[in-house]
């Protein structure tokens, strides 16, 4: 016996309308009541929240808001991680909330010195614009985001003592990068522990006008933070975190 799953005959194409109320309880913070931004889970038990809003509910209480699982003994922040999947969905299906969310951040760093001042009418665009994920139905596509162009130096004078050798660190082959707003510190940095066979043993950072970068930070936030206004390309700085 066979069933038939199709709820239209094949070949037939129809468009199915889904109310925004049908999916908020899938898409709203359980602590603020809004959507969410930057989504984030906890890995023991998967539950997602705003960034904001867990971590702040992380510094006074180590369980889950909502089963009370233990997120961990001493340093609960470790065993969060983005949902960028989520919350590119929740852009898409809310209108407005993604412009809504880069004004604010613009306000905020503007009114702490970040943002010094916009282009000038007829000046070259040097870095990535601030669009919205509704231009293009394959926006979550990385192929069709924004870029950014990098340069990657290496940080001066650096090598590290291991048990069986002394590893020095080289500088990159093909040091000029353009990739996607959005990747990561992360994905830099994997990058470059296998261009220069960077051993296990051995941590790396990236850093910006000489702060060390978040791991999860990505590129259109550094942009933001550090290298608005300046000219093309963004200038990242490799070094080996030696121990203390």
């Amino acid at each position: 016996m066979t069933s038939n799953l199709s709820l239209y005959p094949v070949g037939i194409e129809e468009d199915i309308i889904i109310r925004i109320n049908d999916v908020n309880p899938h898409i709203i913070c359980s602590l603020c009541f809004g959507y969410f931004i930057d989504a984030t889970s906890i890995v023991e038990c998967l539950h997602t929240f705003c960034k904001k809003c867990i971590v702040k509910h992380l510094q006074v209480s180590k369980h889950c808001p909502t089963c009370n699982i233990k997120v961990h003994e001493t340093q609960p922040l470790l065993n969060l991680r983005a949902d960028r999947t989520l919350q590119d969905i929740v852009y898409k299906l809310v209108p407005g909330l993604f412009e809504n969310e880069e004004e604010r951040r613009e306000e905020f760093y503007k009114s702490r010195g970040m943002l010094i001042k916009k282009k000038r009418e007829g000046e070259e665009n040097l870095g990535p614009k601030l669009t919205t994920v509704f231009t293009n139905p394959n926006a979550h596509q990385y192929k069709y985001d924004e870029q950014i162009c990098l340069c990657l130096e290496k940080h001066s004078g650096q090598h590290v003592e291991l048990p069986t050798m002394t590893y020095k660190l080289r500088s990159l082959e093909k040091k000029f990068v353009r990739c996607s707003i959005r990747v990561l510190v992360a994905h830099l940095l994997a990058i470059i522990r296998k261009k220069l066979d960077v051993p296990h043993q051995v941590n790396l950072q990236l850093l910006c006008c000489g702060t060390v970068l978040d791991v999860e930070m990505s590129m259109k936030q550094i942009y933001l933070m550090q290298w608005y206004d300046k000219p093309s390309p963004m200038l990242l700085f490799y070094k080996i975190e030696v121990p203390g």
